[in-house]
């Protein structure tokens, strides 16, 4: 599970690890970041720590946009083992071309979105 730490990813990353746990599955880790940094090599590092078999973000802003070009450089960390909330379909075009490929999610509406090379697509209803 990452977060950014703007309060809104962080409620929403406590409300979802609350939840997990309480239907009995295990989050390996937290690991939060902040929106300015030298690398996020180390938050990038303890991402994909314990190889997990998915990863869920819950961020937004200039911060997820450098952890995921972090992560996707750096580790072996797969977008399209990700689920992310609403606000991390807006770092895809700030991460760069096919950074997030793969990256899904659902927005506030319950919809599903799903980031291409460059765009964001939503439909409604999970198809996988």
């Amino acid at each position: 599970m990452g977060h950014g730490r703007d309060p809104a990813s962080v409620a929403a990353a406590e409300a979802f690890a609350a939840s997990w746990t309480g239907m009995g599955l295990h989050v390996l880790a937290t690991v939060d970041w902040p929106e300015e940094a030298a690398s996020w090599l180390r938050q990038a590092r303890r991402m994909v720590a314990g190889e997990p078999d998915a990863w869920v973000v819950a961020a937004s802003g200039p911060g997820w946009a450098q952890m995921s070009r972090r992560l996707r450089h750096s580790t072996a960390w797969r977008p399209e083992r990700t689920f992310g909330f609403a606000s991390a379909a807006r770092g895809v075009a700030a991460a760069g071309p096919g950074t997030l490929l793969g990256l899904r999610g659902a927005t506030a509406g319950g919809e599903v979105w799903e980031a291409g090379r460059n765009l964001v697509t939503v439909r409604e209803g999970w198809s996988r």
